[in-house]
């Protein structure tokens, strides 16, 4: 399709136009007129209307929205549940519904007044109708959606009753079931003028999803473990070590959704990205960002919040709103604010775990590394001596990788377990060894009995 002034504009939008071929090939062929956005038609036509679920996940993410060539194929994928991006269909009531009586008027074996006809609803059959002063005493209706085999026994039946004279269809695949029979058939087609507003209404709507998910997105990143608390003072390396661990894994997360991030404070992060990216990284905002892999690597609770505006500083205030209310909330509902100040999603779900092996925590690791030393040459049962390891050797002695034990020694450093040390400056290059001292007298009379 050309811009609206028939130049040669770059298609900023592409409309998946999914149908019958008939259907598909008059609605491109008409594509060529002037509309709001320069778009490009793509062609994804079927032979029966049950394809085009199909239709539409082959198309994917290659397409800014789906017009349907009717409501038929548009009820079948969005009960399908693959409607990912906006979709309009050209409308078959009125004009279109008029335009088959009028055909069926000029065939003298056919009565307007007695027909059987599927999918519109009473409401449009019984207007199209009154516009013509004609009776839908004996008309016939199926508004339900179903399958060409179920729409064509219908009629069918119908008419070997001689309850009908002809059947308007809206299903191409049930209009070739019907002939095959050898029942009077006419299909109800969409107007010209239908197709052009559907086109019209298509780019319409393409054009305002592409501002909705260029919108700004700002994410508020808190971790518990970095605030200070008279109860829980941590070292200050520690921290830091904890701190760039978690920056790193933030930026790789943000890179991959093309998002910027800052730290905001000692225990906080703030992320910018645009809608569409935060969308597709939290399945349409159902699942917070981030959440699962900083706990799985670093062993780490993060809270999330997400928030829009019509400015930076509105998109971070509600992002903020979002955290207050997930942190107080069990279930860490609203976790997404639009711009508005209102949840995205009435009730997101945190997304599902899979099934880890069994591991040990607080006191049985600490009872384990204890044990494991105990048992090494040199150390002699009930020494006092401190018990101090690194992730290598802890590693070997709980049968995990270093990396593992690491996160491992820092849950003991979080219950009071254990104690990180300052690393040894040695003259090799690299980043020196961090030694933990393990806390034994927690274990009670196991410490030195």
């Amino acid at each position: 399709m050309s811009g609206p002034r028939g130049g040669s504009v770059t298609p900023d939008l592409t409309i998946g136009v999914v149908g019958p071929h008939d259907l598909v090939e008059r609605v491109m062929l008409m594509g060529h007129g002037p509309t709001p956005v320069p778009s490009r038609l793509v062609a994804a036509a079927y032979r029966d209307e049950q394809e085009a679920a199909d239709k539409v996940v082959r198309l994917g993410s290659g397409v800014d929205v789906c017009l349907f060539a009717s409501p038929v194929p548009y009820e079948f994928a969005r009960k399908a549940g693959v409607l990912t991006m906006p979709a309009t269909f050209v409308p078959l009531n009125g004009a279109a519904l008029q335009g088959a009586l009028l055909r069926a008027a000029l065939d003298e074996s056919h009565e307007p007044a007695r027909v059987s006809i599927d999918v519109l609803s009473r409401a449009e059959v019984e207007e199209a109708y009154g516009e013509i002063n004609l009776s839908t005493e004996h008309v016939h209706l199926r508004e339900e959606a179903a399958g060409p085999g179920t729409l064509a026994a219908f009629h069918e039946r119908l008419w070997r009753r001689g309850a009908t004279s002809v059947a308007l269809t809206c299903v191409h695949a049930t209009a070739e079931r019907l002939e095959l029979a050898g029942v009077p058939t006419l299909r109800i087609r969409p107007t010209g003028a239908a197709i052009r507003s559907a086109l019209q209404t298509s780019a319409l709507l393409g054009a305002h999803h592409r501002l909705e998910e260029s919108q700004l997105v700002v994410v508020v990143v808190d971790v518990p473990t970095l605030r200070e608390t008279p109860r829980r003072v941590t070292p200050r390396y520690w921290r830091e070590e904890l701190k760039l661990s978690l920056q790193r894994l933030l930026l790789q997360e943000a890179h991959r959704m093309s998002a910027a991030v800052w730290p905001l404070d000692d225990h906080s992060y703030l992320v910018t990205a645009t809608r569409g990216s935060i969308a597709a990284a939290t399945e349409g905002f159902r699942t917070p960002p981030f959440i699962e892999r900083v706990r799985e690597e670093l062993g780490l609770a993060v809270e999330v919040g997400i928030g829009m505006g019509r400015t930076a500083q509105e998109a971070e205030t509600h992002a903020r709103a979002a955290l207050a209310r997930s942190q107080t909330s069990q279930r860490a509902q609203g976790f997404a604010l639009d711009r508005d100040g209102r949840a995205l999603v009435p009730a997101p779900r945190t997304p599902p775990r899979a099934p880890a092996p069994a591991k040990p925590k607080g006191l049985e690791i600490l009872a384990r590394l204890a044990d494991k030393l105990a048992d090494q040459p040199g150390e002699e049962s009930g020494s006092q001596q401190p018990l101090i390891v690194d992730a290598e050797n802890a590693g070997k002695m709980l049968g995990v990788t270093p990396r593992t034990a690491r996160r491992l020694l820092r849950t003991l450093v979080e219950e009071g377990l254990a104690w990180p040390l300052p690393p040894n400056r040695t003259p090799q290059p690299g980043r020196p060894r961090q030694l933990y001292r393990l806390i034994v007298e927690k274990l009670g009379p196991r410490a030195t009995g």
